[in-house]
């Protein structure tokens, strides 16, 4: 069985970092640098049906099937994967630690089976890899400690 398993560690508080990976508003900015997608329906409840849509590429609508399995804010974010297109359902979560000066971001995507999920470990593994080394700090910079965007945020024409 396939995993992607990334640590970060970043500069600010853990309520500031769940609040970019948990809202709605803010999570299409730091996934730019990967897919770019956007949530349509998420919410940290339990049980809540949402999807990622991104834009389509050849062999893969786009979109993702999701379900949130676990929440424990503001320490663990846990939902199901599904392609839209069908196949094996896989699980994501966000692990949120007090670290030193900020806090340990942990992303872990598992259950890719066969040689196809290695695979898609792989490719998800690099595009997460940069969303989380470059498009999360960009919006950890520019958000306040409330979560909105800073009124001379670069980030601001993406919202």
């Amino acid at each position: 069985m396939s995993a992607i398993h990334i640590v970060r560690d970043y500069p600010h508080p853990p309520a500031k970092v769940w609040r970019a990976v948990t809202d709605p508003a803010l999570i299409p900015l730091w996934t730019a640098t990967g897919a770019g997608a956007r949530p349509e329906g998420f919410a940290t409840t339990v049980g809540t049906e949402f999807q990622f849509i991104a834009e389509p590429k050849p062999g893969w609508s786009g979109i993702v099937d999701c379900v949130v399995l676990e929440v424990d804010e503001p320490r663990l974010l846990r939902y199901s994967w599904t392609d839209h297109g069908g196949g094996e359902t896989t699980e994501v979560a966000y692990r949120i630690e007090s670290h030193t000066a900020g806090a340990r971001f942990i992303y872990d995507h598992t259950g890719f089976t066969g040689t196809g999920g290695f695979f898609m470990a792989q490719i998800l593994g690099h595009v997460r890899r940069k969303m989380l080394r470059v498009g999360l700090p960009a919006v950890l910079d520019d958000i306040d400690e409330a979560g909105r965007l800073r009124p001379s945020s670069s980030l601001r024409r993406q919202a």
